[in-house]
């Protein structure tokens, strides 16, 4: 296998609820597996995810699970996800769905390197660069 770079985002008990709303958004197959299928019988965690991923049509892998007790969550201090290319069609679909919900830093717009480029934070305080650029030709 190919090495890959990919996000991992950890949230406070709503990992079930972002990956499927990543999954709505982006498409492709989500599998998620709980705390309690691998053998953890705590039952605050039996139903939390310790591992989701997200492989999209796209190319596009997001995995994200659920803190365990004790660990601490600050939303979207750590991380941001960049997505970029030339089909503006997708990725300002992207933009779209991504951004309705949370709220906009950077209106999707032309910038002065001749991308159009927005930045938002989603619902789950997730902060998404996307820069779609001028396609070549």
């Amino acid at each position: 296998m190919q090495s890959r770079l990919n996000p991992y985002l950890n949230f406070p008990g709503t990992a079930r609820e972002a990956l499927e709303f990543y999954h709505r958004v982006f498409g492709g197959e989500l599998t998620m597996n709980t705390f309690g299928e691998f053998g953890n019988p705590d039952p605050d965690l039996s139903d939390q995810i310790m591992h989701g991923q997200l492989e999209t049509p796209s190319g596009f892998t997001l995995m994200a699970s659920d803190l365990a007790p004790g660990m601490q969550h600050v939303p979207g201090t750590n991380i941001t996800i960049s997505l970029s290319g030339d089909n503006h069609d997708e990725l300002a679909g992207y933009w779209e769905q991504l951004s309705a919900s949370g709220s906009v830093t950077i209106p999707l717009e032309k910038q002065m390197w001749g991308a159009e480029f927005g930045q938002c934070v989603d619902a789950y305080g997730i902060a998404w660069l996307v820069n779609i650029a001028q396609p070549e030709g």
